[in-house]
């Protein structure tokens, strides 16, 4: 890995303020177009997605941003159980259905393993939706400036500056160079570690293009002369994000540029890094970072450029990047508990007897037996309905047990996760796998972070013959059950 060291050397560190950037000829990017399993862009109904999202819930919320235009991003799931994420933006954001429509298209033509593929949009009324992959390990930010474990590793960190600039390489080539408010927020890391760029970034917020929302002191100098984004813009952009990368901290251009006149470099490097990288690797960093912060637009260096000098500075690259940044593998597998193990079996009267022994203590907002007698004669009706319903569901008749439970569903005036789930399980015990799934479905549209819900779900995608879903499913109800019992010792 080279000599072991963290003082950057000083030398070549003067030609980056000077000429322009000479490009390296005949150096070019292996496409990485090719991206598996994925759907080709479509539009969906706001009831598709706010069902996906449970309605929207604040359980799925995964981020929020701006001020002037703000949005939130929700995780959720589609009907085919394909895991997504949806940008909700505020009504004012895009006013134009028309531009909107136009750039969400555009985006959704691009496939690439390096971005996170846009999948598809909402345009109904004013309402204005993105629908994205979704990325379960957090956001670079988090990764960079606030961890908890681990500081992420200096091969992956030159990982990760690779594999931006061949999504920005890959975008430019098809015709999307312009990136708006290029952060370490928008790059996210998928279930095997590996980093992607968010493509909400490729479509501008406004006709204007005026889409910067972080910090002035980060924002490219032409941006704030002209209000616009260009090309270059991007690269200033990246050259904020290879400094990022160096000190672990968000430091301001212009204080990391007089560090390096100064040639006080140590202050750029993250302290983590101790004995990591060596002389070359950082002051070839340094430069890069150099160039591309350049005031004037023709001294920055092209994408193609960029690339070509990352990727010799990659190490390590046979390591998976799991391994490297420390978070579980999507292969791996948690230990089971006796739910968990019980829904991988199908095992369907071991889950029976677990659905029978937790009871109702799962809902939240329906009235016990105390409030009973002051309801209704007609309120009254339906809960002995679902009395009903419960008895020859412990019983296991569960033909009856549908019918009770449908009934109380169908009036409409209490709603239970519980008897969701209790009425999935009966179409199970009686071979109605896809009845079972919608039951699981709505159950957890009810109560998006219930784990019997996911559960469920694994058992009939499984009866179904969708393996791959099916197992899914059973590690996000693996996870939820694991936080629940997480929060339940804290209390």
């Amino acid at each position: 890995m080279g000599s072991q060291c963290t003082k950057l050397a000083p030398c070549c560190l003067d030609s980056q303020f000077k000429a322009a950037v000479v490009e390296v000829p005949g150096v070019g990017n292996e496409e990485k177009s090719e991206v598996n399993d994925l759907p080709t862009f479509r539009e969906f109904t706001f009831e598709q997605l706010k069902n996906a999202t449970s309605g929207f819930a604040v359980e799925n919320i995964v981020s929020e941003h701006g001020e002037k235009a703000p949005n939130v991003v929700y995780k959720g799931k589609l009907e085919n159980q394909r895991r997504i994420a949806v940008k909700r933006f505020n009504r004012m954001a895009w006013p134009d259905a028309r531009q909107f429509l136009e750039e969400a298209r555009s985006v959704g033509l691009l496939r690439n393993n390096r971005l996170v593929n846009l999948l598809g949009c909402c345009c109904e009324g004013d309402e204005r939706l993105l629908v994205a992959e979704f990325m379960p390990n957090e956001t670079l930010a988090k990764h960079l400036f606030h961890w908890e474990t681990q500081p992420i590793k200096w091969a992956m960190r030159l990982r990760v500056v690779l594999h931006l600039a061949e999504a920005l390489e890959y975008c430019t080539s098809k015709g999307r160079a312009l990136y708006h408010d290029l952060n370490a927020y928008r790059i996210l890391f998928d279930e095997d570690g590996n980093p992607k760029l968010s493509s909400f970034g490729l479509m501008k917020n406004s006709r204007d293009g005026k889409s910067y929302s972080t910090n002035l002191a980060f924002t490219p100098p032409e941006y704030l002369r002209t209000g616009r984004v260009t090309p270059e813009s991007v690269i200033y952009s990246f050259g904020t994000l290879l400094l990022d990368h160096l000190s672990g901290k968000h430091i301001p251009p212009s204080h990391a540029l007089d560090l390096i006149r100064d040639r006080n470099l140590q202050m750029l490097t993250d302290s983590c890094l101790e004995g990591e990288f060596s002389n070359d690797d950082g002051t070839e960093l340094v430069r890069l970072a150099s160039r591309c912060l350049q005031y004037e637009l023709r001294e920055r260096p092209s994408l193609k450029f960029l690339v070509a000098a990352l990727t010799p500075l990659q190490k390590e690259t046979d390591v998976p990047s799991h391994i490297l940044m420390g978070i579980p593998h999507s292969a791996s597998s948690s230990p089971l508990s006796p739910f968990g193990e019980a829904c991988s079996r199908k095992d369907l009267t071991a889950i029976h007897e677990i659905l029978d022994n937790i009871g109702y203590k799962d809902d939240q907002g329906v009235a016990n037996e105390l409030s009973f007698q002051m309801w209704t004669d007609e309120m009254q009706e339906t809960l002995n309905t679902k009395k009903k319903g419960d008895a020859s569901f412990k019983q296991k008749d569960f033909r009856v047990a549908i019918e009770c439970y449908t009934q109380f569903i169908d009036v409409g005036t209490m709603i239970s996760p519980t008897v969701f789930a209790r009425r999935s399980l009966s179409h199970l015990m009686s071979d109605m796998p896809q009845e079972a799934l919608n039951d699981a479905m709505q159950a957890q549209v009810i109560s998006p972070v219930w784990h019997v819900a996911s559960y469920l779900q694994a058992v009939a995608l499984a009866t179904l013959g969708m393996e791959n879903e099916a197992h899914a499913a059973l590690k996000e109800g693996t996870n939820l059950e694991a936080k629940k019992n997480a929060n339940s010792g804290q209390k």
